[in-house]
């Protein structure tokens, strides 16, 4: 017999086995559940857990329970940056909080991506706006609560440069919108899996924490390549009503 047909005569018994059911298989350990590494978070914690972790996290967590108080928080945190002004994703959210015509009622200068349904602005115009910007406002996807971290996608907010660009960033999101683990927001997330069909979130960004940097002198300094200071506000539905 040659060893062609001896490795032949191999593959052929390991697939004839693995059709009538490998006896190896069923005495490799599965992975433990879960649950058991890391506890799942009971729902009625998960908001506590996800302010908790993203203030670990060195970040800013705020609740608004009505349109008002949403008003004197951003206000507060753009007065405390010296914000002049701020550059907005297009996340409908804000366009129903009308936080644009808020913000312009206070004399702060607003810049806005436009809607999926409008033409994106040509050149470098939003980029430079950016970068200039004292703040970037947005909303998210998903906010996570094991790891604190906010969830952004292109498809949600537009450019992403609103949220990594300025200084300040400022993240309003609702309960509804918090998941517990990694594996509910990536089910949720709007991706394609067929080359064929284009996703319509062409990035996702995983905002956790401000932005740091360590140089060889193991020197922590933030701010360096994106927000050093992050906010999210929980907005709570009654803002929305009146």
């Amino acid at each position: 017999m040659s060893s062609r047909d001896e490795m032949l005569g191999v593959i052929r018994n390991i697939l004839k086995t693995h059709e009538k059911g490998n006896p190896l298989a069923s005495n490799r350990k599965l992975p433990p559940p879960l649950e058991d590494v890391m506890p799942l978070i009971p729902p009625g914690e998960l908001l506590e857990r996800f302010e908790s972790e993203l203030q670990s996290l060195g970040c800013n967590t705020h609740r608004a329970s009505i349109w008002s108080e949403l008003e004197e928080k951003l206000y507060s945190i753009l007065e405390q940056a010296q914000a002049q002004s701020v550059v907005l994703s297009r996340n409908s959210f804000l366009h129903e909080l009308q936080v644009g015509k808020m913000l312009d009622h206070r004399g702060i200068r607003v810049v806005v991506w436009p809607a999926s349904t409008e033409k994106e602005p040509e050149g470098s115009f939003f980029h430079d706006e950016c970068f200039a910007a004292g703040a970037g406002i947005t909303g998210v996807d998903f906010a996570l609560a094991e790891s604190g971290s906010l969830v952004l996608t292109s498809a949600t907010e537009g450019s992403q440069l609103a949220s990594l660009a300025p200084p300040v960033h400022i993240a309003l999101y609702r309960r509804s919108q918090i998941r517990a683990t990694l594996d509910e927001v990536l089910q949720n997330l709007p991706i394609s899996c067929d080359p064929g069909k284009p996703s319509p979130a062409r990035s996702v960004v995983f905002v956790s924490g401000t932005s740091k940097t360590a140089d060889i002198e193991q020197i922590l300094v933030r701010g360096v390549h994106g927000p050093r200071s992050v906010h999210a506000i929980l907005v709570e539905e009654s803002c929305l009503e009146g």
